[in-house]
């Protein structure tokens, strides 16, 4: 059974590559006759830079005037011409300042090394070995925000969020970042965000599969990532809450998830 990054980088030397039916990249860690091997190094190669600028809590410039966007996590915005704010984020620049301004990192890859705005994606670490954006996340200044095929440290990032959850720590304790009740969107509201909600139905076409929540609010998943995901039937009229951004296209808004961390049955 083909799956789509179960297995992280740094634990097996060896994923193959395939395409489903439709043109769809998947991935596994078991071999096909169509399946191309990728090799992937147990222990993935750390690079070493200075840090010249920390932009925000996820995000920093380098010496070499490159930008990075901290894999695995969002946190949240701070205030610039184009956006307001979100409580949490001068919070997260501040600690990332004092952690990284002016002093030597280690970027460590995933699966893919740029972004299409051209930034670097990369875990960072500092000589003595913290990893930073699990640091973010324990001290609840990021929420995990994971993105396929970057899952590398998937699982120690959701459960250090589930602990920082738990104890209320840094944006855990906002209630700005309350989980809402959802059935229905006027107006797309700006930032990450928490709803809770149940599913009336599921609909799927070629590209995508849609949990619907009310006549104009769905959850869209693309097919590909499917097999990161239960069953979706699984969420079907049960209470669940969702994290992430809205989107809208006229009347109708949606959330985008890649990720089962992002859909959480209660």
């Amino acid at each position: 059974m083909l799956a789509f990054l179960h297995i992280q980088p740094g634990l097996t030397e060896t994923i193959y590559r395939s395409m489903d039916p439709h043109g769809q990249t998947l991935y596994s860690d078991t071999h096909t006759p169509a399946a191309k091997p990728l090799q992937v190094s147990k222990q993935p190669a750390r690079e070493k830079y200075r840090v010249s600028k920390v932009i925000d809590g996820d995000t920093i410039v380098l010496e070499n005037k490159k930008r990075v966007r901290l894999l695995g996590v969002n946190a949240p915005e701070i205030e610039n011409r184009f956006r307001p704010g979100e409580p949490g984020g001068l919070e997260a620049k501040k600690w990332l300042q004092g952690k990284l301004q002016g002093r030597s990192v280690y970027l460590e890859y995933d699966r893919q090394k740029t972004d299409h705005y051209k930034r670097m994606l990369a875990h960072l670490y500092l000589p003595d070995g913290e990893h930073i954006n699990l640091s973010l996340v324990e001290k609840g200044l990021a929420t995990v925000s994971l993105i396929p095929p970057n899952l590398l440290h998937a699982n120690i990032l959701i459960k250090t969020q589930q602990r920082a959850e738990t104890k209320k720590l840094g944006i855990w304790s906002e209630k700005r970042y309350r989980p809402q009740p959802l059935t229905r969107l006027t107006e797309k509201p700006f930032g990450w965000q928490r709803y809770q909600i149940r599913v009336r139905e599921l609909k799927r076409n070629r590209r995508f599969s849609r949990l619907i929540i009310g006549n104009n609010i769905d959850i869209t998943i693309a097919n590909q990532d499917l097999p990161l995901f239960p069953p979706l039937e699984t969420y079907l009229n049960k209470p669940l809450e969702v994290r992430g951004w809205v989107s809208r296209r006229k009347n109708q808004f949606s959330i985008r998830i890649q990720h089962p961390s992002a859909l959480i049955l209660y």
